[in-house]
């Protein structure tokens, strides 16, 4: 708090936040200081906390029971987003009896739907310069120091990510260097490695798609990246760990209210919650309830009282994923000016490349749907960057998603219209705690505001904050090379056994042990859900173990498999329903509803409708004479009939004639991608359809074109069959 007020000083008599770094040596010989006593708290407040759970956490069933049998809890929070469950590891950790409801899975909002950086934002440090706006810069300072905390206490989920700045006039060079060299000053002690700038040469080396014509040079600088879903589950699990009573899908029907003996107001006391999977009720009572809730803020205001004006503004920013060949394995590239002015990432993120993001007023909804225009304004702009010789094609879009931004304006703000730049902290007059705004990075910061905050208001009993420094779920014991002892321990292969350590860090034995065997000679143990991915059939038992109650809570949160390609998150449903069924001993009624709501959330939620509808919107056909007359060649190879149409039988026929044998099933799979009428057959204008969304980059990968095309090849190879071949003749 003192060096605040000094820097705030500091500031105010330089003339705004640029004179604040005047003070750079001092600042830094500060953060040494802080930082090293911070290390030390940080080793004694681990010491203190007993860990309840340590071996291993309450089920579901065990969690509810707590939420019904505890007379009162000291806090209650609602909301399982990144806030919600830094609220309840806050709570808790400072010995307050806590508990946390959510009413659908944690992280299955916005939490999980973020851009995967963790960054102090270099644009909010532009407009603090230009605009000599303390308030913008200290939120970035804010911001950075807890960059570097969430590095340090999830090591298996966040790393450094170097962030291209590609720039394209002579000018523009000393100008970025400048705010880049400024990000790494204010980030201070904490800046995770030195800005530098490349030539022309170097930039086109590291990134050896990026656009040569007019190229300067490059600017590289650091920022965080995460794996946001599973991040937000290590924050709940570690809670629970230490004692929260955390129960998603729980729902909060109404607030609870008493009137307080000492002045007579009424007080809300506590929740009538729902479990929204069997349908049963039960009251918690709390003597603080924390709104946590993200974009649905102003739904439980509303409970709290029904006049109250909303405060959240809700911003639609979408995502979207390409293959991992876009980009280089190690370096995002930033473009600071959009043609609309926005900001665009382009990043490597799980072998992929994600894009994004937008930034438009929408609707508070429980299932955000990415638009075609986002998707396309996204590709446009990754096209203005990239080689021509790298074709963006729309149909390399492996999945798409539309996250909800909850802006807020500030309640107790004269000018109720102007949003807020950062987070509040609003209490009502009967005392429900509100904290709204933010961003993924300071979620930790925000919640021991919360928590103060409420501490203050209700009188609770607490102790000081303990999570600067507290390591998240899987955060003990991580090395980089923890993944060979896997490897050597249970014969995974090195692909999945990476893949395992980064997402469960030191849990990532617990999932070895409960992988079985392939029956092949390597790997020893571990089936993959899908070939071209890691993860594996044991991860689906874990996730139940981590409060997975559906098939979309795998897909989507436990997995990332449907945030990264939703054809194969579709392929892998079927086999996540029959372990899931086995183990919670579904009906098959309700294996059918599970695998339906999946298909569901791909197709509308993970953009699964606009990939498939690229073929379906493709009406024109665009082929010249020579294409129209070399596919209808192709065709006719396994139309050999002249039917118009082709079946599965057509094209089974065609490949044993070729010895390639594929699975009858996967066969109609691959013919109804195409067929749009749904008859069982594509006919021929449906081919040309089909090759004509090809040529345009509207759909990539399609399997019947790959299939035919190949078929055709190794046909005319082999030429016409002689007669004393074929055994006729006389």
């Amino acid at each position: 708090m003192a060096f605040r007020k000094a820097l705030k000083r500091t500031a105010i008599v330089g003339g705004g936040a640029v004179a604040a770094v005047f003070g750079l040596s001092q600042l830094i010989e500060y953060r040494k200081t802080q930082h090293g006593l911070a290390q030390l708290a940080h080793v004694a407040a681990e010491a203190e906390l007993k860990v309840p759970f340590a071996d291993e956490l309450p089920s579901r069933q065990a969690q509810l029971a707590a939420l019904q049998n505890t007379e009162e809890f000291d806090v209650l929070v609602v909301g399982g987003g990144a806030t919600g469950a830094g609220c309840a590891l806050d709570a808790v950790t400072r010995n307050l009896k806590t508990a946390l409801v959510e009413r659908s899975d944690f992280s299955s909002g916005t939490s999980s739907r973020s851009t995967k950086l963790i960054h102090g934002g270099v644009r909010y440090l532009q407009k603090a310069i230009m605009k000599l706006d303390y308030e913008q810069y200290m939120m970035v300072k804010e911001a950075l120091h807890e960059r570097a905390n969430l590095l340090e206490i999830a090591p298996h989920l966040s790393a450094p990510l170097p962030i291209m700045l590609p720039v394209y006039k002579w000018w523009q060079l000393p100008y970025y260097w400048a705010g880049i060299k400024m990000y790494d000053l204010v980030a201070g002690i904490q800046c995770l490695k030195s800005s530098y700038v490349l030539s022309k040469t170097k930039a086109l080396e590291l990134f050896p798609m990026l656009k040569k014509d007019k190229l300067v040079g490059a600017i590289v600088y650091y920022d965080g990246q995460h794996n946001d879903a599973r991040m937000n589950m290590a924050i709940g699990l570690t809670a629970a760990r230490y004692g929260a009573a955390v129960a998603n899908y729980t729902e909060v029907v109404r607030l609870l209210k008493t009137n307080d003996p000492l002045t007579g107001k009424e007080r809300v006391c506590g929740a009538r919650c729902r479990d929204v999977i069997t349908g049963q009720e039960f009251d918690v009572k709390a003597k603080c309830v924390i709104n946590a809730t993200g974009p649905f803020t102003d739904s439980l205001r509303k409970m709290d009282n029904e006049e109250t004006q909303n405060i959240c503004q809700p911003s639609a920013g979408v995502h979207i994923v390409i293959p991992g060949y876009y980009s280089p394995d190690n370096m995002g590239l930033l473009d600071p000016a959009t043609s609309d002015g926005r900001v665009i990432f382009f990043l490597p993120w799980e072998k992929m490349t994600i894009a994004g993001t937008t930034d438009t007023p929408t609707n508070v909804t429980a299932h955000p749907i990415p638009g075609e225009d986002d998707i396309n304004f996204i590709l446009n702009e990754v096209r203005n960057y990239l080689s021509p010789d790298v074709e963006v094609r729309r149909g390399d879009v492996l999945a798409a998603w539309s996250g909800i931004r909850p802006l807020v304006t500030d309640p107790s703000s004269k000018d109720t219209q102007s949003i807020c730049r950062n987070h509040i902290v609003s209490i009502s007059d009967t005392g429900l705690v509100t904290i709204a705004g933010g961003k993924w990075t300071t979620y930790r910061s925000m919640a021991e505001e919360t928590l103060d905050a409420a501490v203050k208001a209700h009188n609770l009993s607490s102790e000081p904050c303990k999570t600067v420094g507290l390591m998240l779920e899987g955060g003990k014991g991580w090395t980089p090379t923890l993944y060979i002892r896997l490897v050597q321990d249970y014969g995974l292969e090195n692909e999945v056994a990476q893949h395992l350590a980064a997402t469960y860090g030191s849990k990532a034995f617990d999932v070895a042990k409960m992988a079985q065997v392939t029956g092949q000679r390597w790997p020893i143990v571990g089936k993959r859900l899908v070939s071209e991915f890691p993860y594996i059939e044991a991860e689906v038992l874990y996730a139940i173990k981590e409060y997975a109650c559906t098939a979309i809570d795998v897909i989507a949160r436990r997995t990332r498999l449907g945030f990264l390609n939703v054809q194969a998150a579709d392929e892998a449903l079927p086999r996540i329903v029959q372990i899931m069924g086995k183990e919670l001993d579904w009906s098959q009624e309700r294996k059918t509803a599970e695998l339906d709501a999946a298909k569901k959330f791909l197709y509308h939620e993970m953009g699964y409708r606009s990939r498939s509808e690229q073929l379906t919107k493709t009406t024109e056909i665009n082929l010249d004479y020579q294409e129209v007359v070399r596919y209808k060649k192709r065709f006719h190879k396994f139309d050999k009939e002249s039917k118009g149409f082709i079946t599965t039988v057509d094209v089974q026929q065609v490949l044993e004639s070729i010895n390639v044998d594929i699975d009858e099933n996967a066969l109609h799979e691959i013919l109804n991608e195409v067929d749009l009428n749904k008859n069982g057959q594509v006919e021929i204008d449906e081919f040309m359809q089909l090759m004509s969304a090809v040529k345009k980059g509207q759909v990539s990968d399609s399997r019947l074109a790959i299939l035919m095309k190949s078929a055709e090849e190794t046909l005319d190879k082999r030429g016409p069959v002689t007669v004393d071949r074929s055994g006729g003749g006389v």
